[in-house]
Order: structure tokens, then sequence, then C-alpha cells
């Protein structure tokens, strides 16, 4: 057994032929493994050159397998397809899912509704990493990240929108009556307004009240969106925010909306992930947000 492991080739080097092979092109290759171009075609050489045999054929804009590398192929494939069964059939453990969000959107959003996607799925173990810095995919190891922003958000990643953000204003209810809303900057001028770092209160006051000058109001500021909206469930101001983020809020009448008007964001949250990195899990997972988004 020691002999037969020890005339065996480089495990990364076949990696990177099987997977050359299935696109056919060095850069959807490394995409996929999340490496270098040069480092799959480097991997490529050392097993060719480990081999004695030429695997592909260098075309001007893609790669062609030669009939070694036909041949090999298949072989590698079902080396790896044992591989994968043999690691299956050991003892079943949890699926682990990172999933990287924004602080806000990990507790205003996320963390209410999980009950409902661990009785689902309870074979999913899941990790919140919620990090205003965005997280990496591989050093990280992030299955699935929840990103606020506008696509695209990097080469090799696949973005689908979750839900616009519509911005509203929000105050406790006691604090400012059904029909004693302000009418005018003026005379919103009296409550104090609730800021976070996204800071939409200008372009809210401009859109909806006639606009006002700034040095009128008075304001205490969060560096996180949740804890203006906690400091609106405590009566302390009126806030403006996702309306995502406080409608179970509004429901529950901890917060009512204090103007009609929303203002449709210039970012919105999406679901990315790794293009070519297909999981039963994370499909399982993103049905789950979708559903949640919809219902």
């Amino acid at each position: 057994m020691a002999m037969l492991i020890g005339n065996l080739p480089s495990l990364n080097g076949l990696k990177a032929f099987d997977v050359a092979a299935r696109h056919l092109n060095f850069r959807l290759a490394a995409e996929e493994l999340g490496v270098t171009q040069g480092a799959v075609a480097q991997h490529v050489r050392g097993l060719e050159a480990e081999l004695g045999v030429t695997l592909f054929e260098r075309l001007p804009k893609s790669l062609a397998l030669t009939g070694e590398g036909r041949s090999y192929v298949a072989d590698v494939r079902r080396a790896f397809e044992l591989l994968a069964n043999a690691t299956a059939n050991l003892k079943p453990q949890p699926v682990k899912l990172v999933v990287s969000t924004t602080p806000t959107f990990a507790s205003r959003w996320l963390i209410p509704r999980l009950p409902d996607f661990t009785s689902r799925h309870p074979d999913l173990d899941l990790h919140i990493l919620a990090t205003d810095r965005i997280s990496s995919f591989q050093a990280d190891g992030v299955d699935l990240a929840v990103r606020y922003g506008s696509p695209p958000f990097g080469p090799g990643l696949a973005a689908e929108l979750l839900f616009e953000q519509q911005i509203i204003a929000i105050c406790n209810p006691s604090l400012v009556a059904e029909g004693a809303e302000p009418e005018n900057a003026e005379e919103l001028s009296h409550y104090t307004l609730l800021h976070d770092a996204h800071n939409s209160w200008p372009e809210y006051i401009d859109r909806f009240l006639g606009g006002g000058d700034p040095t009128l109001f008075r304001g205490i500021s969060f560096s996180q969106t949740s804890h203006a909206i906690e400091a609106a469930i405590a009566g302390q101001g009126i806030a403006v925010a996702t309306r995502a983020f406080v409608s179970t809020d509004i429901e529950a009448g901890r917060l009512r909306q204090v103007f009609d008007g929303a203002l449709r964001a210039r970012a919105h949250f999406y679901l990315v992930k790794p293009r070519y990195r297909k999981s039963e899990a994370v499909e399982k997972l993103q049905n789950w947000l979708r559903s949640k988004v919809q219902s």
C-alpha cells in the first residue's frame, strides 16, 4: 500500500487537470478552484511532466484534450467519485454552512426567522458571520454571503437580488401619535433624529418635507442601523430604516411608520456566492431565504 501511494501523482495536479478538462479553460478552472490561473497551469504542467505525456493542446483561446488526456480524465473522475462515495459513507455529520451578513441584517432580519430554517433543515449546521468587513469566500470559508451594494461584487461571483431597500421613517407609537405627524422640516426639528452610518435623513427630509437647515435638528448617531432601530423602539427619537428590518416591529406595535413616503435606496441586498461552486446545502439555504422574502 505504501508503494502504491508513493507512485500516485500529485493530488493538486489531478484536481487541476480534472477541473480544467471540464471547462477547457485555465481561467474558468482557476475561478472554480479559488486560485490563480497561473497556479492551475503550473499544476497541469507538473502533472504532464510527472506522467511524461501531454494532456492538453494549448489553443489560442481555449484548451483541447489530447487522446491521452481524454482517456486519463475518465479514470481520474472515477477515482474522485470513489473517494467522494467512501467519504460520504462514513458516519454522517451535519453539513456546516457559513453565511456572511452585515450585523444589522443578521439581528433585524435573519435571526428572528432562523427557528423556521432549523426546523425545516435539522441536517444543516448554520454559522453566521456578521461583520461590516467584506468576508472572503476562501479565507473565511464562506459558503453564501448576503451583501449590501450593487453588483458585480467580484470576479467569479454570482449575485442574485434578495430584496430592494425601501427607507421609511419610524418611531415608538407613543412618541408621535397618529394624526400628529410633523408636516414640515421645522416641525420635525422638535424631535430627536436617530442616525446610522448610512445617514439617509438629509435625503429623506429633502424628498418628503421640503428640505431644511441641518443645524436645526437634534440627533443621536449610531454606527449600526440596528442600534438606531432599538433606540427608536425605546422612544428616544425618530429613525429612518429599511422597511424589511422593521416590518415585524410595526406589525407588533413596537414601532409605527411616521410618514407615508419611502425612499428607494441606491444599493440593495444580494445573495452572493462563487459561480462555479455547487452545493445542495447552499441551494436549500437560498431557497429558504427567497421564501422568507416572498412571505
